[in-house]
């Protein structure tokens, strides 16, 4: 009968310190302010947590779990690109709405260590890396390229909470760079080159609508005349 009670005290606990964070991400924060937040003595939170690591330990093991809860409700969209591109906002996101959760998660450095738990969201990040890899759509090594991608998402999401608010269109500027330095897209590219790379993305991310070898011709093509056309614009000038 005591179950629920006690398991919303660990919550509340939880919760508590997560918001004592949040209020000064960095900076550390009192064990007595999380008890005076909840309502109960020390010797509570210690039935709980065991110390304060164990409480900071159990803070990001729900962040985390929060985060990969709200990934796994995502479905695929079948293309790796598309899908790091949502995986991007959904980060940010997320560390916005939960700012005390993230600053531990993220932002509580020590040198040569990083929770465990961080590698959980990494998989999920290597493997669709991976994935754009063997479609031949990147232009660096797919660990790389989740490194890349992991640790600007990571840096502007901090950067925005400590900022106190959001900035879409910084995000999509940020995010856009990146996957045009993973992929060899360019930014600031015509609406021809565009339109070209969005054939050769859609192509490869759908190689049954035109078949296996049709598709690599169709990319070696489209790349030759890019080529082609770009030196013609040099000759030009």
């Amino acid at each position: 009968m005591t179950e629920s009670p006690t398991v919303d005290t660990r919550t509340r606990l939880l919760n508590a310190a997560a918001d004592l964070i949040a209020e000064s991400p960095g900076e550390d924060f009192s064990l007595r302010a999380v008890c005076d937040l909840v309502g109960v003595k020390m010797p509570t939170l210690y039935h709980f947590f065991g110390s304060k690591q164990g409480l900071i330990d159990a803070v990001i093991t729900r962040g985390f779990d929060m985060y990969l809860g709200e990934k796994s409700a995502m479905e695929s969209s079948e293309d790796p690109i598309h899908d790091l591109r949502r995986g991007w906002d959904a980060h940010v996101e997320f560390g916005l709405r939960n700012p005390g959760f993230y600053t531990l998660m993220y932002g509580k450095v020590r040198p040569g260590h990083s929770p465990a738990d961080q590698s959980r969201p990494s998989e999920i990040l290597r493997a669709l890396t991976a994935e754009a890899a063997a479609q031949g759509r990147l232009v660096v090594d797919s660990r790389q390229a989740a490194a890349h991608i992991l640790a600007t998402n990571v840096g502007l999401t901090l950067r925005l909470i400590v900022l106190g608010h959001d900035d879409q269109e910084l995000s999509a500027e940020i995010r856009e760079g990146v996957l045009a330095s993973i992929t060899g897209t360019s930014v600031g590219e015509s609406k021809e080159e565009r339109l070209g790379h969005s054939v050769i993305e859609y192509a490869v991310a759908h190689p049954e609508v035109l078949g296996a070898a049709e598709t690599q011709l169709l990319v070696q093509w489209t790349r030759r005349l890019s080529e082609h056309a770009e030196g013609s614009d040099r000759t030009t000038r």
